[in-house]
């Protein structure tokens, strides 16, 4: 009888446990979070009150918006979001707003709020992004018949009306940070091993269609923190061959090889920021730490 009770003391505490990482939890500084699958009900509160602010402020298209009305309620829609995320509070509003006035049937929206933490960074704690290249917030995600159609990443290209029209009448739509889209098909398709022999003709033909030095960065980021070293080093490797005068690429490999405890590669890249930019703060207080690292052996 105790036995029982044990594991049922144990698998309650199990669900307690598993619950308490979905909602209103709090962050490092003890504000208000949302974490998991969330509905408005939960978002559209006094302890966010930027949604309703910014929901207020966006003026509709209305006419685009009577476009909309037919083709929308074929889709399901994604959405992965931060509370912490200043894009996401901007957007998330406004997005809403648009499906809202366009009749969408909101039993067909599953919203997803990710966390920030460095080892859990832009994860939910239930994996929904997992395999879905979850690199930026807010992404909204457009699925029809269980399979994804398009998506639209952090911002609209033009206003939610038309990028969401666009997408749900079949129009040519391509979202932002496409560079990362096609990045990921290749790391899902072949090897490091496979690709490295191409990084200077991958770094040449990407520089053309980036969004600047932050758009691999992110990426690199986001494998490095789902421990995916391999990819992220690459990742992290290819935006130095495409940005080779950005301090921000060698600090980011610099903090790669640190996490990896590679303090000879990482004092490396630190030194090369330092060239570039001779009283960066960051990268004077980095190479302390490594020096320490290396004294303390």
């Amino acid at each position: 009888m105790i036995r029982i009770f044990l594991i049922l003391t144990l698998l309650s505490s199990g669900v307690l446990l598993a619950q308490s990482k979905i909602g209103l939890v709090k962050d490092e500084n003890g504000k208000p979070m949302l974490l998991g699958k969330t509905d408005i009900s939960i978002v559209n509160t006094e302890k966010f009150n930027w949604f309703q602010l910014n929901y207020d402020e966006y003026l509709i298209n209305d006419q685009v918006i009577s476009e909309l009305r037919d083709s929308l309620n074929q889709y399901k829609i994604q959405v992965f979001y931060g509370t912490w995320c200043g894009d996401s509070k901007r957007e998330l509003p406004k997005f809403y707003k648009v499906i809202e006035q366009a009749g969408f049937n909101m039993s067909n929206l599953e919203m997803i709020a990710v966390d920030r933490k460095t080892d859990a960074y832009k994860q939910s704690p239930n994996g929904e992004e997992k395999g879905l290249n979850i690199h930026r917030v807010p992404t909204f995600i457009f699925n029809k018949n269980g399979e994804e159609i398009n998506r639209i990443v952090e911002f609209p290209k033009q206003d939610f009306e038309r990028d969401i029209l666009n997408i749900v009448t079949g129009q040519r739509y391509v979202s932002n940070y496409r560079i990362v889209e096609y990045l990921n098909k290749l790391l899902n398709e072949n090897s490091v091993k496979e690709l490295q022999p191409n990084i200077m003709q991958l770094a040449a033909s990407f520089a053309e269609f980036t969004m600047g030095s932050r758009e691999l960065n992110t990426y690199g980021y986001k494998l490095l923190r789902s421990n995916q070293i391999e990819k992220a080093l690459f990742v992290f490797e290819l935006n130095v061959k495409m940005y080779p005068y950005k301090t921000n690429v060698y600090d980011s490999m610099g903090e790669a090889y640190y996490t990896l405890n590679k303090f000879e590669e990482s004092l490396e890249h630190y030194d090369k920021v330092l060239e570039l930019s001779p009283t960066n703060k960051n990268a004077l207080g980095m190479i302390e730490k490594i020096i320490e690292k290396f004294n303390s052996k």
